[in-house]
């Protein structure tokens, strides 16, 4: 019984270590302007720091700048440094609360997306630019699905535990 137990714990270990590559997606860890920030003048550009590097390439990443009523405030496509993806911003207009939607490529192939918000407390002379019609805004392309499926992870568990069991079933008969 002690083999078994042995055994399992040790399917257990396997398992948990093989499932390791789909925890590493990039996680926002930062932003400027800072989610819920107020600021009295807009910003230049908008910087996202994630914990990792991110994958670099225009068709990978993409952040998209929102203001109070709709309009699209990004200049141009987002860039990669290293860990930070930064992207141009308008001259904003508006009073009120602008949200930044990002989708971005982690270094694992895994696509990341979520968005931040400030608010700017006074109105500036910008005007919003027309919407990117190429690709989806980063916020509403949001899903669940991190590009792999979870019957590969699950199938491997089952041959895990299975050789577990069969090893204890070996290793614990008495010898005569």
């Amino acid at each position: 019984m002690r083999r078994l137990i042995t055994a399992g714990a040790l399917a257990l270990v396997a398992l948990i270590g093989t499932a390791s590559p789909a925890l590493a997606h990039n996680v926002l860890v930062g932003s400027d302007p800072a989610d819920g920030a107020q600021v009295r003048t807009g910003p230049k550009e908008v910087r996202l720091n994630f914990d990792q590097p991110v994958k670099a390439g225009d068709e990978y990443n993409a952040v998209t700048v929102i203001g109070p009523n709709g309009g699209h405030w990004t200049a141009g496509p987002a860039r990669v440094e290293s860990n930070a993806v930064i992207a141009p911003v308008r001259d904003l207009g508006p009073a009120g609360s602008y949200t930044v939607g990002y989708r971005v490529l982690s270094n694992d192939g895994h696509p990341v997306s979520g968005k931040v918000g400030f608010t700017l407390t006074a109105a500036g002379s910008g005007t919003p630019g027309q919407q990117p019609s190429a690709t989806a805004s980063p916020e509403q392309s949001e899903s669940g699905s991190s590009g792999m499926p979870v019957w590969p992870w699950i199938a491997g568990a089952a041959v895990l535990v299975l050789l577990g069991l069969g090893l204890a079933l070996r290793l614990g008969k008495p010898k005569s």
